[in-house]
C-alpha cells in the first residue's frame, strides 16, 4: 500500500482576521502553530512516517510542515519546496475582509471568487507591489507563468504538471508521502485525485491542519481516502471554513 497524505497548513494571521490571502506570505497564529501540533500528534499516534515531504513557497505552509515533522520525529527527511504548490492566486482581492467584502459585493459573487472553478477575480496591476514578479522568491520562475491572479482551473492548471512529474512518481520510491499547502491548492489537487466535475469542486471546503489520507494500491490506483481525526469535528471546522464568506 502506497499513502500520501494531504494537509492544510494551520490558522494563518489571515485567516484569523478572515482576509483573502493568496500569495501573500503571512504568518502561523499561536492557534495554527497549535494545530499543525496537533496534526503531528495524531499522524504520529496513528503510526504514519513518510518517505519524503513537499510544501510551498509560503511560509504558513512550511512551519506547519515542520511543526508535524518535529513532532513525527522525521526533520531529516528530505523536503522539497516548490511555488507551484502555492495558494491559488486571489488578484486584487487579496488583504480584503472576506465579510466585508460579500457585504460589498453579495455573498453569491464571494461563493463564486472563493469557490468557483473558472472564475477569477480581478488581476493585480503590473506595477503593483503585490505582483509576484517583484518577489525575490520567484526569481528564477519565468514572468510568464506567475499568475496577477488564478480561477481554481488555473490553479490546477499550475500544479498538476508538478503533480504529474516530480510528486506522483515518487510514490515508486517512497511509502508514503506528506504534501503540506493551502486550501485550493489541495482542492486541486484532491479534485484531481477523485474525479470530482467542475460543477461540484464548490463543495469542498478544507479545514486547517486536518489530515486527509489517499491510499493506493502498488499500481498507484486511488483505493480509499479520509480524513484522520474527530469526524464530528472536522464537520465542524469544513462548515466554519465555508462561512467565511459570508456577510456579517
Amino acid at each position: 500500500m502506497k499513502r500520501i497524505v494531504l494537509l492544510r497548513h494551520g490558522q494563518s494571521t489571515w485567516n484569523k482576521e478572515n482576509r483573502f490571502t493568496g500569495w501573500t506570505d503571512v504568518d502561523l497564529t499561536q492557534e495554527g502553530v497549535a494545530e499543525a501540533v496537533r496534526a503531528g500528534e495524531l499522524l504520529r499516534d496513528e503510526g504514519f512516517t513518510f518517505g519524503k515531504a513537499y510544501t510551498s513557497y509560503l511560509k504558513r505552509a512550511v512551519k506547519t510542515l515542520d511543526c508535524v515533522l518535529d513532532k513525527l520525529d522525521e526533520a531529516w527527511i528530505p523536503v522539497e519546496k516548490s511555488w507551484r504548490l502555492n495558494e491559488k492566486h486571489y488578484g486584487m482581492l487579496q488583504g480584503l475582509n472576506k465579510s466585508e467584502t460579500a457585504e460589498k459585493y453579495g455573498e453569491e459573487q464571494v461563493h463564486v471568487w472563493r469557490r468557483s472553478y473558472d472564475v477569477a477575480p480581478d488581476p493585480l496591476p503590473e506595477d503593483d507591489p503585490r505582483n509576484p514578479r517583484f518577489d525575490v522568491r520567484y526569481a528564477c520562475v519565468p514572468d510568464a507563468e506567475l499568475p496577477r491572479t488564478e480561477s481554481l482551473e488555473q490553479t490546477i492548471a499550475r500544479i498538476l504538471p508538478y503533480w504529474h512529474c516530480v510528486v506522483f512518481p515518487s510514490l515508486m520510491r517512497y511509502d508514503s508521502l506528506l504534501v503540506v499547502a493551502h486550501g485550493n491548492s489541495l482542492r486541486g489537487v484532491i479534485k484531481h485525485l477523485k474525479g470530482i466535475p467542475d460543477d461540484r469542486i464548490a463543495a469542498l471546503n478544507l479545514p486547517t491542519a486536518v489530515p486527509y489520507v489517499f491510499e493506493f494500491d502498488d499500481a498507484l490506483r486511488l483505493v480509499r481516502d479520509y480524513y484522520l481525526g474527530d469526524p464530528e469535528e472536522i464537520r465542524r471546522r469544513a462548515e466554519a471554513v465555508a462561512r467565511q464568506g459570508s456577510a456579517r
